[in-house]
């Protein structure tokens, strides 16, 4: 589906957006790949380690915010497919700046539904977190808001431009995780433990990757896309990584939980069991009756009730297994 596309991703100098890019450059046919980002710098790393020796007029880099809707307009001109990865995301960073977060993950996300549906966008995909599923810090809450924005944009794309999201949860070897931090820190020793029981679903960036192709390729407009993902502890993490390490225990950081959600029991009304995934359909019919038959004839109905909680999973990473991740990530 991404042949002749031409497929823009906003944040696309993060870790996810750098492996879409890597995607669709070498393994789609797609016409021009646009990576629009607020920074030069990351933008010309990316394109040297990317390119390393020849230019590849696919693709483009656009020094842009998605707080300015003017200049996402200009980006969007011609634009197919957008994924829209940027955000603001530090927990505790947008607990003590939460006009940021607002400006950022609210507003920033109106704007590219905005822009999309002026420019004539085809497809549009918010990438979205576990923490808007019941959220209880800032950041948990601006996603969520930006989740319904994008929902009930397909009220106002008139089919002509179809919006859906995806949701998952913490990506393994992200830029800044706790995964980054134990394995580039020099005091990667000293990082406490912020709560013994403490557990998050955890996902490959391959993995998330495999989640926006089989979102772009399979929405109708509406739909909230969640992995089936293991979860593990993180204390099991921190011995994986520096096994023997005797840590304390920091205690919770502002805004965090001790386990999270991926689907509340809420959303159970109106959500499917896929083979790989979950899919919540909109509450609000914005479309024809049936288009969305194809979830009701392929998936099965979740009970009333269903949650999905990283405490709760039939999936776990024990420490043997996110030692070999975290090998393979070091090697690749």
């Amino acid at each position: 589906m991404f042949k002749d596309q031409t497929i823009l991703i906003t944040g696309g100098t993060g870790s996810l957006g750098k492996k879409l890019v890597k995607y669709f450059l070498f393994q789609t046919q797609a016409k021009k790949i646009i990576v629009f980002s607020r920074d030069e710098l990351k933008q010309s790393q990316m394109q040297k380690i990317l390119l390393p020796h020849d230019a590849d007029d696919r693709l483009r880099f656009f020094i842009g915010d998605v707080r300015d809707l003017q200049r996402l307009r200009r980006a969007l001109h011609g634009v197919d497919i957008v994924i829209h990865t940027a955000a603001l995301k530090q927990v505790p960073a947008l607990e003590y700046n939460p006009i940021e977060a607002i400006k950022t993950n609210i507003y920033g996300s109106q704007n590219v539904v905005e822009a999309s549906i002026d420019e004539g966008v085809k497809k549009v995909l918010l990438i979205s977190t576990d923490k808007a599923a019941q959220p209880i810090n800032l950041y948990g809450a601006t996603k969520l808001a930006a989740e319904k924005l994008f929902i009930a944009a397909n009220s106002y794309g008139a089919g002509k431009t179809i919006f859906s999201a995806v949701r998952y949860g913490n990506v393994i070897g992200s830029r800044g995780s706790i995964v980054d931090l134990l394995l580039n820190s020099p005091e990667a020793d000293k990082i406490g433990i912020t709560h013994p029981e403490m557990t998050r679903f955890w996902i490959t960036l391959d993995q998330a990757v495999q989640l926006v192709v089989f979102a772009l390729e399979n929405m109708e407009g509406g739909e909230i896309f969640i992995p089936k993902i293991p979860s593990m502890k993180l204390i099991d993490l921190f011995e994986a990584i520096t096994p023997g390490v005797n840590r304390a225990v920091s205690g919770i950081r502002p805004g965090e939980k001790i386990h999270e959600d991926l689907v509340n029991e809420h959303e159970s009304a109106c959500g499917y069991e896929l083979e790989n995934n979950y899919v919540i359909l909109p509450q609000f019919i914005f479309f024809a009756e049936g288009v969305y038959d194809k979830y009701k004839k392929d998936g099965k109905k979740l009970t009333e009730g269903f949650s999905y909680k990283s405490n709760q999973n039939d999936k776990w990473l024990n420490k043997d297994e996110i030692a070999k991740i975290v090998k393979e990530l070091t090697i690749g």
